[in-house]
């Protein structure tokens, strides 16, 4: 979910991005996505922070019927593994604190060092982070697991 991996190195499974026009990749918002194919494992990084928060209109709650949408395409024992920056998007660091985004595990990392060193922590440590201060990009991040039974 997203095409974030594949400017790293050569991917060759399914992506999904409502956006970014690439040789295979599916541009569909993952909301309306469907598959006749069920899945072990999707990854989405520094992805889900945008849907909702960067259209117009803005539909902040557009976050909870994504991740409803993929945990419909998990096979049994599947897992949805994300990312998601603190900061970026203010509803969703709310969503967070709130409780309201819920994880079946959750792993918080703040960033120390301008040269990407990270540390574990708590959602409490990170919540009040700054997107792109004092390092650039993400401070905090959040990484939710989602395991389908």
């Amino acid at each position: 979910m997203g095409n974030v991996l594949s400017h790293y190195f050569h991917i060759e499974h399914d992506v999904v991005d409502k956006y970014e026009k690439a040789e295979g990749v599916i541009n569909e918002d993952v909301v309306n996505f469907r598959s006749s194919k069920k899945y072990d494992l999707i990854v989405s990084i520094y992805t889900l922070e945008h849907v909702g928060w960067d259209e117009n209109p803005r539909e902040p709650e557009k976050i909870f019927k994504a991740i409803e949408n993929l945990e419909t395409l998990l096979s049994p024992g599947g897992k949805i593994v994300i990312t998601l920056p603190i900061g970026w998007n203010q509803e969703l660091d709310r969503f967070l604190r709130e409780g309201k985004l819920k994880f079946d595990k959750q792993y918080c990392f703040k960033r120390i060092s301008k040269d990407n060193e990270w540390v574990e922590t708590n959602l409490k440590d990170i919540c009040e982070l700054k997107y792109g201060k004092p390092f650039y990009n993400a401070n905090g991040l959040v990484i939710g697991i989602i395991e389908k039974k």
